[in-house]
């Protein structure tokens, strides 16, 4: 192993078996398999990979969690499988799980962050010093008397990196730690990610399913079947689009962009990663001084988008109304907080609408109000004109017409078999058993689950297919509104699509009402007709897609951002493109950019 290496592994390979009581071997899954890799010391690389790729599977490895099956990992010139070196490689190379939450457990945010130095026995003097540096690293030494239950889930997940760092290691492995997260959140994990990197020297490993914070790693690996498929620069690996995407990868919004100006005609260099990257492309070299004022299609458009919008809202019937609702959490404690404040909403019958806002915002707390879980603390929530506390409502009733599926959705997922667990909440409205199957197999089928999948144990399925078969576990229950808060959340870039193809055509071909939490921008610009923007427990921003991320300055004060596309977009037109800024995907921007050219704009 070189001096410079921190990661080497030769011939890796780990399989999992699955035994049954009696300890014999029920099946073999080949998570990965003769993976040679080497990342050398203070690099900042990025794994990506479909879910099921063996992108966990090797960051374990790296952390000694797991032991190779086959061939050999070795951490600074350490080979994990000498039991003789797993505490100090465990020290070295340190975890963060997607999920803060189940990384901390301390009462107090200080405490906290000593629990590893501590369990190391580092003396007391010392924890209390390598607890005050890491918290000052990544920028939390104003939190470290709080409680992390109050922190935002950037912050927590800042506090989990601290609790690492306290432990001195050389090498951070961060496995999707911004998947949770609101975009500010995003932000502020990896700013924190690149100073480990580029002040302390901390070599970084980030898994992630978010193309754009691959582009400033060092090394990007690319993971498929448990198999090392690509690896190179940002720019290498981003150049192989048609490669990418036939893994069920994504490449970063500029990347994309590029691909589809190529596609209408434009010959651009390959592995273009950023907005002034392509802006320098198309020959804009330098900002111009603008108006300021939107264009003229810019201001057309929205009032003809906004105008039917409107139209089409007056047109239905509100199948949900929230009315002057507040909700306190811990009311009449020291712990006393508002997540909602008098907030009034209207939602129209067969509307698909998008809510947005910074973690803590309320949405989760709305959505849980709709269906009846949560009770307002003041004002009250209407479903179909009626108050759902009211005399004589009826709470099953609610729950099986306004049905919610819950930010990690296989969570809810509990019985032997994929069939038997979609059956649940029909058995539980007193239906027959052939009740109870008819309309399972009618939910599988909405939701694009085949029959071989209905005796298999839901926990056996890809991550996309458990997110499937937990919708349908609620569609089973024929809901007239389907609420869903972050389903799409930890999925690689198909499974997002999967699901989110999934739920326009229920909202077009059978009409649902659906109301979609969500932190991904990208997805709620795609999708939906309307966007609810919340921030501190009140209705921020309301209104058309290309309205709401009109604002991208507004949204960013509050946590929040634009579509990677609209930054794009107002890039080339601060260098002089006469382009407006109200695409949100990149196949409307590329028609917009080769309609300039066509008028004689751009330099290429």
């Amino acid at each position: 192993m070189g001096i410079a290496e921190m990661v080497r592994t030769r011939g890796l390979s780990h399989r999992y078996e699955r035994k049954d009581e009696e300890g014999n071997v029920e099946s073999v899954v080949e998570a990965l398999t003769d993976v040679d890799l080497d990342i050398q010391r203070g690099q900042f690389v990025a794994v990506l990979g479909h879910n099921g790729s063996g992108k966990s599977t090797l960051a374990k490895h790296i952390n000694a969690l797991l032991f190779p099956t086959g061939g050999t990992v070795c951490i600074d010139g350490m080979d994990t499988n000498d039991a003789q070196n797993l505490w100090k490689v465990r020290q070295e190379a340190g975890m963060v799980f997607q999920n803060p939450d189940n990384q901390i457990i301390g009462q107090v945010v200080e405490e906290d962050v000593g629990f590893g130095p501590e369990n190391l026995g580092v003396p007391t003097a010392e924890i209390w010093e390598r607890v005050k540096e890491s918290l000052k690293i990544v920028g939390m030494e104003e939190y470290a008397k709080r409680s992390p239950n109050r922190l935002s889930g950037g912050q927590k997940q800042r506090v989990s990196i601290a609790g690492v760092l306290a432990m001195h290691p050389k090498c951070i492995i961060m496995d999707e730690p911004t998947a949770m997260l609101d975009p500010g959140g995003r932000r502020e994990v990896i700013r924190a990610a690149r100073a480990l990197n580029d002040v302390e020297g901390i070599t970084i490993i980030l898994i992630t399913h978010y193309m754009e914070e691959a582009v400033c790693a060092d090394r990007v690996f690319v993971m498929n079947e448990g198999r090392l498929a690509m690896q190179g620069t940002p720019r290498e690996v981003f150049s192989r689009v048609d490669e990418l995407r036939a893994i069920h990868l994504d490449v970063p919004q500029a990347t994309l962009l590029s691909s589809e100006l190529e596609k209408g005609g434009l010959k651009l260099e390959k592995g273009i990663l950023t907005r002034e990257e392509l802006a320098e492309a198309l020959g804009l070299t330098e900002k111009v001084k603008t108006s300021g004022k939107p264009a003229a299609s810019d201001v057309s458009l929205h009032s003809e988008e906004a105008g039917e919008a409107a139209q089409l809202a007056k047109a239905r019937e509100d199948i949900l109304t929230v009315e002057n609702v507040s909700y306190l959490y811990d009311q009449g404690s020291a712990m006393e907080s508002c997540a909602l404040k008098d907030l009034t909403l209207h939602i129209p019958e067969g509307q698909f609408t998008g809510f947005i806002g910074h973690t803590g915002s309320g949405k989760s707390t709305l959505v849980q109000l709709l269906n009846g879980l949560l009770e307002p603390t003041s004002g009250r929530i209407l479903y179909r004109g009626r108050d759902i506390r009211g005399e004589g409502s009826d709470r099953r009733k609610l729950r099986s017409d306004v049905g919610l599926v819950f930010q990690y959705p296989e969570y809810q997922l509990f019985e032997a078999d994929v069939l038997t667990d979609v059956m649940f909440g029909p058995k539980n409205l007193g239906l027959t058993a052939q009740e109870q199957e008819q309309r399972a197999r009618e939910a599988l089928a909405q939701v694009g689950l085949e029959e071989k999948y209905y005796s298999q144990s839901p926990f056996e399925l890809s991550g996309g297919e458990k997110r499937r078969a937990a919708i349908a576990g609620v569609l089973a229950m024929h809901p007239e509104v389907l609420v869903l808060d972050e389903p799409t959340a930890g999925l690689d870039p198909a499974g997002r699509d999967e699901i989110l193809e999934l739920l326009k055509t229920l909202h077009e071909r059978d009409g649902k009402t659906v109301l979609l939490v969500s932190h991904s921008m990208e997805d709620v610009a795609r999708y939906v007709e309307r966007i609810v923007v919340l921030d501190r427990g009140t209705v921020f921003r309301d209104g058309t897609p290309r309205e709401v991320f009109q604002d991208s300055a507004g949204l960013e004060k509050i946590g929040l951002a634009a579509p990677e596309i609209t930054y794009i977009m107002q890039c080339l037109r601060d260098r002089g493109l006469d382009v407006p800024v109200h695409a949100l995907t990149a196949e409307e921007a590329a028609a917009e950019i080769l309609a300039a050219r066509g008028r004689g704009q751009g330099g290429v």
